[in-house]
């Protein structure tokens, strides 16, 4: 699709990703970004199955490999600190409940930036006001910028995208909604006062999570909380009472619950949101299109939500590309050959809740006993068997760059 000109929403994973290829297939890539830099912090993510193979055809296993945490596995523990069930990263393929292939979301955002800073505009500080889809383009406008005409137009930012309110209308509204799946998770990263080394401690009180990991070269914990609530309304910007929030939800829980929230105050990064699916009719409309969090977010308890992002924006460059120039086909193809596997993401992410916060002392007990069971193959296998199979569900199809691209 050479000379087609494209403009992406949103400079996270799937905007950068999806500019990767797009500008592999020829086309003139603009990404958006309403932040006035790339965002460097954010919590651990994790890379499985074909999202890993999509990195390697990029060309970017080794970087990815480079920049991992190093996390080597993951322990449940009591209040007194106890390890009483374990598991290792390196099991089950890499793609077990812990993965082989952990890394924190800044150093992945900084990968694909470099990847793409010498075939892409990068407009930071900005963001898109309106949209006018004519019959010879997308028309923006933008909040600082002049207007411009763009061929295509993706959303690629986020649960709440900017793009999905314009072409599709606000929330619950044309269509477009959120599966809000009764859980909230914050993260931030905090000393090590644990001496954890490449590992994660998680411990569990009816109802709610909390955890470390190791990062940075065992200098620091990515701190984590989970609980489970019905929705309540929050200003998602208004840091210091989301801090509050989750103050109020891990009072009084054991283990060293009360040295990771007092770090809080202080922390660079800070992140607080509801666990959430995207659920819409259609990932695009004629020349307007989503991808990632803001077409099909399956939430963090899916343990996919990278994987997704990643494949979603190697398909959706692909299909345009293969679509030569109409848009609309490439668009449609996109969703038709996708979809499917998407959905189940999303219903694996529905259940994977239970998992992770638990609502009983009984329920608690049996996720320590499953993982118990998992270290003792072939049943341990068995019992990870759906999880495995969607992580590598999904075949990439095989698509042709063009021959004036940059590589």
């Amino acid at each position: 699709m050479p000379g087609i000109k494209a403009l992406v929403s949103g400079a996270g994973i799937a905007g950068p990703a999806l500019a990767y290829w797009l500008a592999r297939y020829g086309a003139q890539v603009t990404v958006v970004e309403s932040a006035p830099a790339r965002r460097t912090g954010g919590q651990l993510i994790d890379i499985r199955g074909c999202g890993r193979d999509v990195i390697a055809r990029a060309g970017l296993a080794e970087a990815v490999r480079a920049a991992r945490t190093g996390a080597d596995g993951l322990s449940f523990v009591d209040a007194r600190g106890r390890r009483q069930a374990s598991m290792r990263a390196d099991g089950f393929g890499g793609d077990g409940p812990v993965t082989d292939t952990e890394i924190l979301r800044g150093a992945l955002v900084e990968i694909l930036h470099d990847a793409t800073g010498g075939s892409t505009e990068y407009v930071f500080d900005d963001r898109i006001s309106a949209l006018d889809d004519r019959s010879d383009g997308v028309h923006v406008t933008f909040e600082k910028a002049a207007p411009r005409r763009f061929d295509v137009v993706v959303g690629a930012d986020g649960l709440h995208s900017g793009v999905r309110a314009l072409a599709f209308g606000p929330q619950d509204t044309g269509g477009a909604r959120l599966r809000h799946l009764c859980h909230y998770l914050s993260f931030w990263t905090a000393r090590n006062t644990l001496g954890l080394c490449d590992w994660t401690e998680v411990y569990s009180e009816p109802g709610r999570t909390i955890g470390a990991r190791a990062v940075n070269d065992n200098t620091q914990l990515m701190a984590f909380l989970s609980f489970r609530s019905a929705p309540f309304r929050y200003d998602p910007r208004d840091s210091a009472a989301l801090k509050t929030v989750v103050r109020s939800r891990a009072a009084g829980m054991r283990w060293h619950t009360e040295e990771l929230i007092a770090q809080l105050e202080d922390t660079p990064d800070f992140y607080f949101d509801a666990c959430s699916q995207v659920v819409v009719p259609h990932w695009s409309s004629r020349r307007i299109a989503l991808v990632g969090d803001a077409a099909f977010c399956a939430s963090p308890l899916s343990g996919h939500g990278t994987t997704i992002a990643l494949v979603g924006a190697y398909v959706l460059a692909g299909e345009l590309a293969r679509a030569r120039g109409d848009v609309a086909a490439g668009l449609r193809a996109y969703e038709e050959r996708l979809r499917p596997w998407i959905s189940r993401v999303q219903r694996f992410g529905q259940g994977n809740g239970r998992t992770m916060t638990p609502r009983t002392p009984a329920g608690i007990a049996f996720r320590r006993g499953v993982v118990a069971l998992q270290e003792r193959l072939p049943l341990g296998a068995l019992l990870l068997r759906d999880q495995i199979r969607l992580s590598n569900g999904f075949a990439l199809p095989d698509y042709t760059p063009y021959e004036g691209a940059r590589p």
